[in-house]
């Protein structure tokens, strides 16, 4: 390894006290992960095709041997666990501990290092002659999610020699054997492990011959040490009582730093590989091992059927898995390297930074995963042991960016299945997505109104940012029906004057009857986008539709709704289920007195009422609404939903927020008149809304108060309280969250349109007098912009870097300042442009 491989930028530092709860995921899209603690240690191996937090296999840790080199006075032997001190807070004793392999001795001090997706914890003891660094990480290269999706945590062990005289330094993994059970369910039976060298290195490929090859916890492991001459191996450890299994292994590992074989009738054998260097004094070395996961059996939502895992196709077991990634694992970190080191470096607010790329990690855990056949799809978010709401809920999915942002094709992905799958004959779309597919015909669920609504919006975000006809062309009869299904008899729109006065299920898991403003903007936002892709694609009697539906229904919100501060309910009460179309309802949960019907909004100031029209900005679509209405509604947002300390606060529901910790509640009612059971979730705080409203401040020219918002949330999630890479809402790693990413575009301004080719970015001379440097991706291509003010106000210096993918350009345009041609072409990797944007 190269030097450079130890440069890894840091954006974040976590001392010990706050790296009580920090757990980073180490794995790729689709493939489940097990988590880097703030300690160093290996917590939540969820690789097994469910959640399992909590879960970490017996025996499953690192451990590093130091001696004076040639001594063999055993008093002169130093080991440790490659872990940082215990946080008592955490630690009671007893049989239910919760923290694993408690009786090792460990580091004094630990540091936690994190700029997503690398993971460093710096470990410090004065009686260790040794200065250690724990690096890992997964590749994440945005545009490509091929390279972002191994199954395999990369886990180096940086090794300086700080005695006086060399120093022999054994650096050993061991894993136990746990296939057959998910942490949760299933039962490991007959399990072996296996020694296997390569040119790359040496390890041991863990499978079982017992369980049953199509259960869901059936598959392999493997854990290889890289690069070493001197390695030794376990392939199972002693059969001990009263701990004698753990006595033993200790006993071998610090005699000499090598390990010997043992034999194990146990159906869970643990294996060890340890790797042996002698260091002359400050002399650094890397020990790296690669962990590999290969388990191909998930089962759709409800576990009745298995779907596959499209990351197992492509290997046959742990072990090719690891010897597939060795090949290419320096320019996967290089690429992934040069990422984060782009955000990193943007000049942007470090906390907008930290919130895109920290809720980037949803897009690893089990909230996400691809079918057999390539298909992304995604919980909401995660149970302890299980999914949480299935589905790709439309909804919810509505709100992140991070996945259209930085891999398109993924979000391409979920509008084919939503539109070209999912969406019936009379253009029902089902919110909730059955697997396999083929239930979403014949077994339709209710449609949510914001979630179909949303979902054309993101159609024509695709299309635009893609420049890809052919989906467009390939989608669009689906999307008209969609569209027109607001139309129907009994349905969202029945008179069909631009306003959802219908039975509206959405994203609060209720139906809102009435004129509303966060279903009524994402039907704004859905004709304007319609009466783009109906205008590109020449149909133009149903843009004009489009164009009338909006023009009406944008000035009906505006003159209605509008109270002077913000955007109100109007409740219309349908009377009876007779009025309501059939799949507008979800039974059960929804109001039961349809003429006085409660779980209303009704004069509530929302914090995500204009969600539509942050994306209508995001996206190019234009003011939906008033912009001087829009603009005072987040003012009001800001003023009436944030909460400075909750310690006064009454929530009938869930907690997100406690004690002194700030946030911006879901809905307020600063008129009073507030409904005697309002809509279920409106005294609690979520992120991802707390991002969305951020992100819209943004948009309208309030940087400074979204940006304040989005520290406040990050606020609460500091490693001590919560975890960086874990903001929950209706579980761990909520989707939702996502919306995070929303702020890097916003604050630079960017915009992509593939089908005229124009890029666009906010003008360097509103935001800086000296170079300003930005990351940008569109999900097909990403890279940096640099903006230097020519003297004498001639305009703009601009300068483009390609990192990725391919991005087809004729014209870069800064707003508010001009645009100038750069020729037409298609950059890839490598490639720069320079242009001057001269002053309007």
């Amino acid at each position: 390894m190269t030097a450079e491989t130890f440069d890894w930028p840091v954006l974040d530092r976590y001392d010990v006290a706050h790296s009580l709860r920090v757990a980073l995921p180490l794995g790729g899209i689709g493939t489940g992960t097990v988590s880097l603690g703030g300690r160093g240690d290996l917590r939540d191996w969820e690789v097994v095709n469910r959640p399992a937090k909590g879960f970490a296999p017996r025996w499953s840790f690192f451990a590093l041997r130091t001696a004076p080199a040639g001594s063999d006075d055993p008093r002169a032997v130093v080991a440790r666990a490659l872990e940082g001190p215990i946080d008592l807070v955490l630690y009671e004793g007893g049989h239910g501990s919760g923290v694993p392999n408690h009786g090792l001795p460990r580091f004094r001090r630990s540091e936690f290092l994190a700029a997503y997706p690398f993971g460093q914890v710096l470990l410090e003891d004065p009686d260790v002659p040794a200065e250690v660094r724990v690096q890992a990480f997964n590749p994440l290269v945005p545009t490509d999610a091929e390279a972002s999706g191994l199954p395999v945590a990369v886990l180096r062990y940086v090794v300086t020699n700080t005695a006086g005289h060399p120093l022999e330094v054994s650096v050993a993994g061991s894993v136990s054997n746990f296939v057959g059970t998910d942490g949760s369910e299933g039962v490991a039976k007959d399990n072996h492990n296996a020694v296997r060298q390569e040119d790359f290195g040496t390890g041991v490929l863990l499978t079982s011959d017992g369980v049953q090859r199509d259960a869901e916890q059936w598959g392999s492991l493997a854990l290889v040490a890289l690069g070493e001459d001197d390695v030794t191996t376990r392939t199972a450890w002693a059969d001990h009582s009263w701990g004698g299994e753990l006595l033993d292994f200790w006993d071998d590992f610090t005699a000499d730093g090598r390990l010997e074989e043992r034999a194990s009738g146990t159906d869970t054998p643990t294996a060890s590989v340890a790797a042996t260097r002698t260091l002359a004094p400050g002399e650094t070395h890397t020990f790296t091992f690669l962990l590999g996961w290969h388990f191909p059996n998930r089962r759709n939502w409800d576990r009745t059927e298995t779907v596959g895992n499209y990351y197992a196709t492509k290997y046959a077991d742990a072990w090719q898995v690891v010897a597939d990634t060795v090949p290419a694992l320096d320019q996967l970190e290089r690429r992934t390297r040069t990422f984060v080191e782009d955000v990193v470096g943007s000049d942007l607010p470090h906390v907008v930074k930290e919130a895109a790329l920290a809720n980037l990690s949803t897009l690893r855990t089990q909230t996400c995963f691809r079918t057999a056949d390539g298909r992304f799809f995604g919980w909401e978010g995660c149970s302890d042991d299980v999914g949480c709401c299935a589905g790709s809920c439309t909804h919810v999915w509505n709100y992140e960016q991070a996945t259209p942002f930085l891999f398109g094709a993924l979000a391409t992905s979920l509008r084919e299945v939503e539109l070209g799958h999912a969406t019936g004959a009379d253009g029902r779309m089902p919110f909730r997505i059955p697997l396999p597919l083929e239930r979403a015909q014949t077994d339709p669920g209710p449609a949510a109104a914001d979630g179909q609504m949303g979902c054309l919006v993101k159609l024509y975000r695709e299309w635009r940012m893609s420049g890809d006809d052919d989906l467009l062309r390939s989608l669009w009869p689906a999307a008209k029906r969609a569209l027109a299904f607001a139309w129907i008899p009994g349905g969202w729109d029945a008179d069909r004057d631009g306003v959802m006065e219908g039975s509206q299920h959405n994203t609060m898991d209720v139906e809102y009857f009435g004129p509303n403003p966060e279903v009524g903007v994402w039907y704004l936002a859905a004709l304007r986008a319609c009466e783009e892709m109906a205008t590109y694609l020449d149909d133009g009697d149903f843009a004009a539709t489009c164009a009338d539906l909006f023009a009406r229904g944008s000035t009906w919100l505006d003159e209605h709704l509008f109270n002077g501060e913000y955007y109100r309910h109007e409740i219309r009460p349908p009377g009876s289920e007779d009025a309501i179309a059939p799949g507008l309802r979800l039974k059960g949960i929804g109001a039961r007195d349809l003429v006085n019907p409660e779980l209303q909004i009704g004069d509530g100031c929302l914090a995500d009422q204009l969600v539509g029209q942050e994306l209508a900005h995001l996206y190019g679509l234009g003011d939906l609404l008033d912009p001087a209405h829009v603009r005072t509604t987040f003012e009001s947002i800001l003023r009436h939903n944030r909460r400075d300390t909750m310690a006064g606060h009454f929530n009938p529901m869930r907690s997100y927020t406690l004690g002194d910790e700030a946030g911006l509640v879901v809905a307020s009612y600063p008129r009073g008149n507030r409904p005697e059971r309002p809509f279920p979730y409106f005294d609690e705080v979520w992120s991802g809304l707390e991002y969305t409203a951020a992100v819209g401040m943004i948009c309208v020219g309030m940087a400074e108060e979204g940006v304040r918002v989005i520290e406040t949330t990050r606020g609460r999630y500091d490693g001590r309280r919560r975890n960086p890479f874990d903001e929950a809402e209706c579980g761990h790693h909520y989707v939702r969250a996502m919306a995070s990413w929303g702020a890097v575009p916003a604050l630079t301004g960017f915009g992509y349109d593939g089908v005229r080719r124009v890029l666009t970015f906010a003008a360097a001379d509103e935001v800086a007098t000296d170079t300003t440097r930005w990351f940008w991706s569109n999900g097909w291509a990403s890279g940096t912009v640099e903006q230097t003010p020519a003297a004498a106000g001639a305009g703009v210096d601009v300068r483009l870097d390609v990192r990725e993918g391919a991005l087809r350009v004729r014209e870069l345009t800064l707003t508010g300042l001009g645009s100038a041609d750069v020729g037409e072409r298609t950059l890839g990797p490598g490639d720069q442009v320079r242009v001057r944007v001269p002053a309007a």
